[in-house]
């Protein structure tokens, strides 16, 4: 049953069935049926009817229960990494020590925000008054959640929103909801009131449209490519609604003429064939001082050509397959254009033998583009790093920003100075030094230009999931206040009658 609504599992009203494919063989791995219209109402009417209780819980409350969610999803972490695995096409390694436990230390650090959530200290700020802040949870959040890490999004998605009082609907992509239907089932073992937490496993024009223009949804909360961003702020204004959104990246990865460029290319590799390079913060502009720059292109391609392509439940296979044969087929015909003005150092082939049946894609270096070249200015979210050399810093720092996403960056050098300015200048939500990609929970995640707005992980995010209300008292018990004098004009006598 692929909907979780009111803290039970059932199947789609449209009785519309489809099924969730392993990219890395083909097969079906369960069958799902798609949320529609009515199913979105029915969710939302449970988040609804769910929020007066749940705001009113202490943080302590909040927090017990998410302590206990953390306990569950330890308990079953293997399970959800095969899960996780299977339907998304992941290396099992990255699975078991990235997804999951990533999720698990999330949860488990969200159920100690739970109870540090501040306001502006009570004080009297007029003479008269006392003035004071409450943060209170913005109500029923409606979120969609994209396929490349279904757990971890779900997670992303959920536990701020409920760790801060709101009651939340989620849409998974149709491609991979199994983990995020599971971790809905947890939660609610967890003892997360029924209604809290709801999933509904749809189409983004069957069920993913309704949820954002609903008028019982006071908020949406939306990670995705900045082209689908915009279409969630067009619904989002229809009800004036709160927006939070993690959209596209093309993260620069700026290696100086100092750097360590062994460190530099060991981590271009990792920062570039991470989840196959389906990963909004993956390095795929590689900025490299024309010093530097040969050098980098042979090590990153020697690299590149030792990354193991395999079964993704073989704990040796470094590269699993692209999410599917249709957005393969895309990154490869990005690729194959860019023969015609650039150089593909290595890769940009279809592997053949077993792997055929999957979605593979071989680490793709291409060099020699052009600064507004195709492959240098889209997102192409695949395995395929681009190299452009540079002269000076400026330069560097320019050739960074000369995009219009910002969600993250790097920086490699050893000058704490050029670290600093490279930091400081590069616009961009997250900015690395002499390493690409690690997050933790403590830290916030978000971007700035075209990659959105708002934060995940991090107390950060109750920035997004909170309203901010001043409260004032008034001291002096008099009916007539001086300021009424701007009103009653006749009145001067200030009395307390």
């Amino acid at each position: 049953m692929s909907q979780y609504i009111d803290g039970r599992r059932r199947e789609a009203l449209t009785g519309t069935r489809d099924v969730v494919r392993d990219p890395s063989t083909g097969e079906v791995v369960a069958e799902i049926t798609l949320a529609g219209a009515d199913d979105v109402d029915a969710a939302v009417a449970a988040a609804r009817a769910a929020f007066p209780a749940w705001s009113g819980a202490t943080p302590a409350e909040r927090s017990t229960v998410l302590h206990a969610l953390a306990g569950l999803l330890e308990a079953e972490a293997e399970d959800l990494a095969q899960t996780e695995s299977r339907q998304a096409g992941k290396p099992i390694r990255l699975a078991r020590e990235f997804d999951v436990p990533g999720t698990i230390d999330n949860t488990a650090f969200f159920a100690g925000a739970a109870r540090t959530l501040e306001g502006q200290a009570t004080a009297e700020y007029s003479a008269d008054h006392t003035s004071s802040v409450r943060r209170e949870p913005v109500g029923v959040v409606g979120s969609i959640a994209p396929w490349n890490y279904p757990l971890q999004m779900a997670g992303w998605k959920v536990l701020p929103a409920v760790a801060a009082g709101n009651t939340i609907v989620l849409k998974p992509s149709e491609l991979t909801p199994l983990t995020t239907l599971r971790f809905a089932e947890l939660a609610t073992q967890a003892g997360i009131p029924d209604g809290v937490l709801n999933v509904v496993t749809g189409t983004g024009p069957g069920c993913g449209a309704h949820l954002l223009r609903h008028p019982q949804v006071d908020m949406v909360s939306f990670t995705g490519s900045t082209r689908v961003g915009r279409t969630v702020l067009e619904a989002a204004a229809t009800t004036a609604k709160r927006v939070h959104l993690e959209l596209g990246g093309k993260a620069p990865f700026v290696v100086f003429d100092d750097a360590d460029l062994d460190a530099a290319i060991q981590g271009a590799v990792a920062a570039s064939l991470i989840n196959s390079g389906q990963d909004c913060t993956a390095a795929t502009r590689a900025i490299v001082h024309r010093s530097l720059h040969d050098r980098f292109v042979e090590g990153v391609a020697d690299l590149f050509a030792s990354v193991r392509l395999g079964p993704t439940q073989d704990p040796a296979t470094d590269l699993g397959p692209l999410i599917s044969t249709g957005h393969r087929d895309r990154v490869a015909a990005l690729v194959d254009r860019s023969r015609a003005y650039a150089r593909v150092v290595t890769g940009g082939t279809i592997p053949g033998g077993e792997l055929v049946r999957g979605s593979y894609y071989a680490p793709t270096l291409v060099a020699d583009a052009g600064l507004t070249s195709e492959v240098v200015r889209d997102e192409i979210f695949g395995p395929v790093l681009v190299v452009l050399p540079f002269d000076t810093d400026d330069e560097a720092i320019t050739l960074a920003n000369d995009t219009p996403y910002g969600l993250a960056a790097s920086a490699w050098t050893r000058d704490v100075y050029r670290a600093l300015r490279a930091t400081r200048e590069i616009r961009a939500g997250c900015v690395w030094v002499n390493d690409h990609i690690p997050i933790i929970s403590e830290m916030p995640h978000g971007g700035m230009k075209e990659s959105g707005f708002g934060k995940d992980m991090s107390t950060y995010s109750f920035e997004d999931y909170t309203v901010v209300k001043h409260v004032m008292f008034d001291l002096t018990g008099v009916a007539a206040k001086p300021w009424h004098r701007t009103i009653f004009t006749g009145r001067q006598d200030g009395g307390d009658r």
